[in-house]
């Protein structure tokens, strides 16, 4: 239901009786209306005044009334344009429809009839808006802006989703859960020439194997028991944008074959359908598991993984870029509070950073939301924090009582617990590396080669 009283209205009409009649009932309406003679004095009215309607007539003397519908789309194409026409005149009018105007009237019509078009032209240009903004503010938010980062390897994700974001080449996204795969996935698509065409995620582990086939692909009306009537599938929802296949590993075996002809053909089928429909779709996938384990093991078809790993992307884990968390608290905070400002203390500071994180982003967030409650004055300290983080973290990534339930890489994990046995001993011996060599009960040369390894500063000459 529209609100009269937010929109203004220019009607324009070289017959006097035509104006005072129109601006008398939109005046009733509530609607805030102008009238001009001609389509030049519509022009002039449009210098100095924003409007979300013209209801115009075609033929008027000086600038016909389609010279006045192709100004208005030229200067402002967000302003609803309604012709008037005598029933002769028909022709004309659906000449301007085609070159933008949203609808036209025959002269004579009823009140009713000019209220209910008006009505609907103005709720159609509110949704329009409200779907501009929302599709900007979607833009806004999943802008490289929005992965937020500063430590090397994110550094290195940035880059390389800016590369293949106006590329049409397949993405293959890795990382744990939690580490923002659908964020990059997102990323892409909005910042790619597909931007104003729809984005459509699927878990492909969270849909029934006996289902997932129609809500891929759709199905005809009878294809199946309770198939009552012909449905669209997610390719087809997605035309002309992006699919995004999150967890593809968990697809099974015979949707790994039908995708795969999808992917190399352009084309599916309903199903219960005989029409091959074509596909035109970018598809994204992701993740949390080894694939190439997967594919050893047969578990996952080669030729499938390699149709997507054209470009891999693999997210780091949250506590592989610890420098980050500062960061992401602000932006966490700011997201959840519109202030941008926030005082961690010390100690939860501390904590937050030690943290092993094996929900990744998405805990930390879950966190930071938390704290948002429960802080003080923007203030966040220990009493914000859950339980669990504050009792169960002894020492950072050493910590780790159990295996998560997503999984974890074992490899990064002990490298992690590697790097932050160096680092403590280097700040315990003042960074000595012969010292904490000693310390870690190791050689020299060990120490070194571990330092090296993890790029922990450089070499010191006087050693």
């Amino acid at each position: 239901m529209t609100d009269p009283v937010k929109y203004r209205v220019l009607v324009v009409d070289d017959e006097e009786s035509m104006r005072d009649f129109l601006s008398i009932m939109l005046h009733r309406e509530g609607y805030l209306v102008d009238t001009a003679v001609d389509g030049a004095q519509a022009v002039a009215h449009l210098r100095t005044h924003s409007y979300d309607l013209v209801i115009s007539d075609i033929k008027m003397p000086r600038m016909t009334g389609l010279e006045l519908l192709a100004h208005i789309k030229e200067r402002t194409p967000e302003t609803v344009v309604l012709m008037v026409t005598a029933f002769s005149s028909t022709e004309e009018a659906v000449d301007a429809m085609k070159q933008g105007a949203y609808d036209y009237i025959t002269k004579p019509f009823k009140n009713e009839e000019i209220r209910l078009i008006v009505k609907n032209a103005l709720e159609r240009r509110a949704l329009r808006q409200e779907n501009l903004a929302l599709k900007e503010e979607l833009g806004k938010r999943y802008s490289f802006d929005g992965l937020v980062g500063k430590s090397k390897v994110m550094h290195d994700v940035f880059s390389l989703v800016r590369k293949v974001a106006d590329s049409p080449v397949k993405v293959l996204i890795t990382g744990e859960s939690g580490t923002g795969k659908e964020l990059v996935a997102r990323a892409i698509h909005y910042n790619s020439d597909r931007r104003e065409e729809p984005f459509v995620p699927i878990n492909c582990g969270a849909i029934p194997e006996n289902l997932l086939e129609s809500e891929l692909f759709g199905h005809e009306k009878g294809a199946f028991t309770g198939a009552i009537k012909q449905k669209a599938g997610l390719f087809e929802t997605a035309a002309g944008g992006t699919i995004f296949l999150d967890e593809i590993g968990e697809l099974p075996q015979m949707m790994q074959v039908k995708l795969l002809r999808v992917l190399q053909e352009n084309e599916f089928r309903r199903v219960g359908g005989t029409t091959a429909l074509k596909s035109n779709v970018r598809v994204l996938a992701a993740t949390n598991r080894n694939l190439e384990d997967a594919v050893a093991e047969g578990r996952f078809r080669e030729d499938l993984y390699y149709r997507f790993n054209v470009i891999k992307i693999d997210l780091p884990s949250l506590r592989q870029r610890r420098e980050d968390i500062p960061a992401m608290i602000d932006f966490f905070w700011e997201r959840y509070t519109g202030n941008p400002t926030v005082q961690v203390d010390e100690d939860a500071m501390r904590r937050l950073i030690d943290y092993h994180w094996p929900g990744n982003v998405r805990e930390l967030e879950n966190v930071i939301e938390r704290a948002t409650v429960l802080g003080a004055g923007g203030r966040v300290t220990l009493d914000c924090l859950p339980p669990n983080l504050v009792t169960g973290v002894q020492g950072g990534v050493m910590s780790l009582t159990e295996v998560p339930d997503s999984g974890m890489d074992l490899d990064a994990y002990l490298g992690e617990i590697e790097k932050e046995i160096l680092l403590k001993a280097l700040v315990k011996t003042n960074g000595i590396r012969k010292n904490a060599a000693a310390l870690l009960g190791v050689t020299f040369r060990s120490i070194r080669y571990r330092l090296a390894k993890y790029d922990l500063g450089e070499e010191d000459p006087n050693e």
